[in-house]
């Protein structure tokens, strides 16, 4: 529905210097496996590979018969190669305490993590798991990990005890790594005490491996073992010893249709040079020259593929930041940008909306001019969203690169690459080289250009996850049942005039109404285009009439004052946007939304209150509260034809 004509074409010096260029489409298309072969060979593999993919779909194996060590591909390479002195990560605390780590301190420090694992009696194949801060002792212990074989399982830091208890016990983990507690929004966020209550009921887990950060009074038991005590009297020497290329690397929880989260598994060979590739390509990465900074939480996927295992395997100097974007003021992010030099930056349309609500003045009082990439992940971003990062964080310079991919696809998938594409504010653009992505119909035949509905992906691809944790069954049903022979991620997708992708979101976050399929995505973009919106979320609620109905939740700009006048201007402008059809039942005024700790709205519960419905479970947002702020501000609410 949504028409956009904005273009911008990349910037001719970088396109002139890109990483990857048009030809690499071409290269992919005429030999889909060879160019993951020669993306493979970016490694150092201790044994070559025999065959490069095995398919009995929809069970992949890559590289098989090849060997390789993760860690020493991302630390000890780097080292012999001479660029121990290189600066890894600069550190960041959120109180200002400060950190810079090179090459040469990671190899020392892995080193040490590893043996004292080890003397902790975790062997190859043995679950970690792991409820940290972002401090750097996470991607240490995440390395130390991959260094022995031992399979981790991080957990995002804000979860419950009980979503911990859950994910221990799925994968039977024998060790938790975890600290006293980190920093957040100016004070110490406690975590050994979840970790306690999680793991009473544990009975896989043997030790309990402790971070002091915040040197907050901890209750200590016979399990738990001090980071500092174990680790710093480990010898800093440690040989690596080569995995198989399908050696499980981790397991990474992500919420199901049900209850019980999905294990998703991903191996060693094949993630490992997607990720690396895609961290290349898509971001345009100079080594030598740029400083990086995804500002996503180690706990999610963005984490462990873009600010762990594919910048480190690129030998890149990354940014990593404990805190959140206001604490202690509003211009934080843009101050460490400043203070580093940031020339990529990659965050989510969540903040991207979030700094649109606090203002473009804020940004402005610091210098972004070392900017020369910006990335979009998480959901799709929203036309104007992207626009405003451009502005005002970009300098209407930077080109956007939005990516889509998933926990089950372990890199990035569909993105533009900068150095190529004209990019079109909203759109995904192509699959990347290598990738066989597809729109196609109920019945999975493709769609033309001006069609929509269901992302498939056609081909394996060496970063997909291998299978959920336990449970074959489980992942043949969720991501192979719909469409034969094709992964269905759950999200629909257009194809545009141009064949360009455009993401519309979960599939049931399509509403029906009247028989008309309606995205929720595409209604929350033509609010949030009107100027004094910046925020929105849309549900479908049932209607008598018309099966569904449009409802949506808005937080305004600034200072601007909500009321029916209001209301009725933005149910206009959405019709008039988007036609009639769309033109919402309902719009709430809101001050907040109720999103997830890795800023994800929870559109479930608004649908509950959408529907009059008691809530649904609110354990996994940021702020529960936020639900009663929402339901006291109702009467604001306006229905009319």
């Amino acid at each position: 529905m949504l028409h956009e004509t904005r273009r911008f074409p990349p910037p001719a010096e970088l396109a002139a210097d890109a990483n990857v260029k048009a030809d690499a489409y071409d290269e992919a298309a005429t030999d889909r496996l060879g160019f993951w072969e020669r993306a493979a060979d970016r490694l150092d593999w201790t044994q070559r590979w025999d065959t490069t993919l095995e398919w009995n779909p929809p069970f992949a194996k890559w590289f098989i018969g090849g060997k390789l060590n993760v860690a020493y591909n991302c630390v000890d390479r780097h080292v012999e190669a001479g660029r121990g002195d290189k600066i890894a990560y600069y550190w960041e605390g959120e109180p200002g305490d400060t950190r810079e780590i090179t090459y040469g301190d990671l190899l020392t420090e892995v080193s040490k993590a590893a043996n004292a694992l080890t003397e902790l009696g975790v062997g190859k194949g043995d679950r970690v798991a792991i409820y940290m801060p972002m401090i750097p002792e996470l991607p240490i212990a995440m390395l130390a990990c991959a260094r022995i074989g031992a399979i981790h399982s991080v957990v995002f830091g804000g979860f419950s005890a009980d979503a911990l208890r859950g994910r221990i016990n799925d994968g039977t983990a024998k060790l938790v790594i975890t600290a006293d507690g980190g920093y957040r929004r100016g004070a110490p966020n406690a975590l050994k005490p979840t970790v306690d209550e999680a793991v009473v009921d544990c009975p896989s887990i043997e030790k309990v491996l402790v971070v002091r950060r915040t040197g907050q009074e901890v209750d200590t038991h016979d399990r738990d073992v001090w980071w500092h005590e174990i680790v710093d009297r480990q010898s800093e020497v440690h040989k690596p010893e080569p995995h198989d290329a399908e050696d499980p690397l981790f397991i990474l929880y992500t919420s199901g249709t049900t209850a019980k989260p999905k294990g998703i598994l991903h191996t060693t060979g094949g993630y490992l040079t997607q990720v690396a590739w895609t961290h290349n390509a898509v971001f345009d990465l100079k080594p030598d020259t740029d400083v990086y900074w995804c500002s996503a939480d180690i706990g999610w996927v963005t984490g462990h593929s873009y600010i762990v295992y594919g910048p480190l395997a690129n030998g890149a100097t990354s940014v990593m930041y404990e805190g959140t974007p206001d604490s202690p003021h509003r211009g934080r992010w843009w101050e460490v940008i400043q203070k580093y030099g940031v020339t990529i930056f990659y965050t989510a349309p969540t903040a991207i909306r979030t700094f649109m609500k606090w203002g473009q003045d804020i940004p402005a009082q610091f210098d972004l001019s070392s900017l020369r990439i910006l990335g979009s992940v998480g959901e799709p971003i929203n036309p104007e969203a992207y626009v405003w990062y451009r502005e005002h964080i970009g300098g209407d310079r930077c080109p956007v690169v939005d990516t889509w991919w998933q926990t089950e696809t372990g890199s990035i998938m569909i993105s533009p690459l900068p150095g190529v594409a004209e990019g079109k504010p909203g759109a995904a653009m192509r699959p990347l080289p290598g990738i066989t992505a597809d729109v196609v119909d109920d019945q999975a035949v493709s769609v033309p250009n001006g069609g929509g509905g269901f992302l498939v992906i056609r081909e394996p691809w060496p970063s997909m996850l291998r299978t959920i944790w336990g449970d074959d069954e489980r992942y043949k049903d969720t991501y192979w049942s719909r469409f034969e022979g094709m992964y269905f991620p759950g999200d629909g997708a257009k194809r545009d005039e141009d064949g360009d992708l455009w993401l519309l979101g979960r599939v049931d976050d399509v509403m029906l109404v009247s028989g008309h399929n309606i995205s929720t995505t595409e209604v929350e973009s033509a609010l949030v285009s009107h100027p004094k919106v910046a925020e929105a979320a849309v549900v479908g609620a049932l209607d008598p009439v018309t099966g569904q109905a449009i409802v949506a939740f808005t937080i305004l700009r600034g200072d601007v004052e909500g009321g029916d006048e209001l209301v009725k201007e933005l149910r206009d402008h959405v019709a008039k946007t988007l036609g009639p059809i769309a033109k919402p039942r309902q719009i709430h005024v809101v001050a907040e939304l109720p999103k997830t700790r890795s800023g994800k709205i929870m559109r479930r519960l608004l649908r509950d209150i959408a529907d009059n419905r008691s809530l649904g479970d609110v354990s996994t947002l940021t702020d529960s509260s936020v639900m009663q702020l929402i339901a006291a501000q109702l009467p604001t609410a306006k229905s009319e034809d």
